[in-house]
């Protein structure tokens, strides 16, 4: 990772071990419609981490036959952030995420790009007093994908020259995009997903 000017950092499953808290609070939305929808839900989501919920709510929405007007999927969308926002703030941190974000040894520019809506992402980051630690924080609506090729173009990056941080299809999709070199973090919840993955990959940073 040190070979590298720039790093493009996911946030759920990469920085804090989170994937679980919102896997639950999907689950949880939807298990009033009953356990088979929830169950399905849940399948959907681990199957497309990465994937913002302004795009997954619509959908699950649909499959219980509520309209996914602006109104409801805001709904649903404070509803979740009610049950997920202090979750992930009080989640572990990846093991040995926290030291190489704060001390930066090798003066890289860090760049985070999630599919959590920029407003929470940023409160989260408040919180966890990590904000001065990025360069650029991007959140939904933007996606991941546009997110890197826009800081590339700003900032006059070579994309060979930056990594992409990632557990979900979704950020080997950004990476490969943008010809960016991705690593992925390995954990329980997308071990499916990377059954057949065969690039860099990691568990934790600790040996960084």
């Amino acid at each position: 990772m040190k070979e590298y000017s720039a790093i493009f950092w996911d946030f759920d499953g990469v920085i804090k071990d989170s994937v679980e808290v919102k896997t639950q609070a999907y689950f949880q939305l939807f298990e009033p419609f009953g356990s088979v929808v929830a169950e399905r839900v849940r399948e959907h989501h681990e199957a497309h981490g990465g994937m913002s919920r302004f795009d997954k709510l619509p959908l699950y929405l649909q499959w219980v036959n509520q309209e996914p007007n602006q109104a409801t999927v805001s709904e649903y969308c404070e509803q979740f952030s009610q049950l997920a926002l202090q979750g992930v703030i009080d989640a572990p941190w990846v093991a040995g995420v926290e030291r190489y974000l704060r001390s930066n040894i090798h003066q890289q520019t860090f760049v985070l790009v999630s599919a959590t809506p920029q407003d929470e992402l940023e409160h989260i980051l408040n919180a966890l007093n990590l904000t001065k630690c990025f360069a650029e924080v991007y959140g939904a609506p933007i996606r991941k994908q546009d997110a890197i090729g826009k800081t590339l173009l700003a900032r006059g990056l070579d994309a060979s020259d930056c990594l992409m941080i990632g557990d979900a299809q979704a950020d080997l999709d950004a990476a490969v995009a943008n010809q960016v070199p991705f690593l992925l973090r390995r954990h329980d919840s997308n071990t499916k997903v990377f059954a057949t993955y065969t690039g860099t990959s990691v568990e934790d940073f600790t040996t960084l």
